[in-house]
């Protein structure tokens, strides 16, 4: 890895203690110094004393949605390149993380090399080019619910009536992990 990498200073943001431990150690094994933050709130005290230069922060966060933490990052420094990292990847989310400033966006499960590489690629740059087998009906089905979720500002009941279904139905769907295709 090259110099400049090895004195960047990355805060990595997760609820999985696990996983932030993990993902800290070996991250800081290949020369990054690393801030671990397990909220939103931990992040933002340690950015008042410490300024990123890459940032990994989880979407799903317990509490507030990682999202909340693009704005005051790039807020003291502007060219800090953010990866948001999410086990329910939708498309909906990685437009509002790009859209937020987001550098790139990653599923879970994503190791230290992984993530080192989508940090390191330009913004919107794909990894792959468009897939050539289109989304199956129960991915089509997912991505329409966040759509719709999102746009009654994740209110289940008002999105629920909106999608022409009961409130329960609607949670279990979404208690269901996202298909990959």
């Amino acid at each position: 890895m090259s110099d400049s990498v090895e004195q960047q200073v990355c805060l990595v943001v997760d609820d999985d203690e696990v996983y932030l431990h993990v993902l800290s150690k070996a991250l800081t094994r290949r020369g990054l110094i690393v801030l671990s933050a397990a909220s939103t709130d931990q992040a933002l005290v340690i950015m008042e004393q410490s300024t990123p230069d890459l940032a990994v922060l989880d979407l799903k966060l317990e509490g507030q949605s990682g999202l909340h933490l693009i704005k005051p990052i790039l807020s003291k420094n502007l060219q800090c390149k953010i990866l948001m990292l999410t086990g329910y990847a939708s498309i909906t989310t990685a437009v509002d993380a790009i859209k937020l400033g987001a550098s790139n966006y990653l599923s879970k499960p994503a190791d230290a090399d992984q993530i080192l590489a989508a940090l390191q690629k330009e913004t919107g740059a794909p990894e792959k080019g468009p897939n050539a087998t289109p989304m199956s009906i129960n991915r089509l089905e997912w991505e329409h619910i966040q759509r719709t979720l999102k746009e009654h500002d994740n209110n289940i009941s008002a999105a629920a009536r909106s999608l022409g279904m009961h409130r329960r139905t609607l949670q279990r769907k979404l208690q269901k992990r996202p298909k990959k295709q």
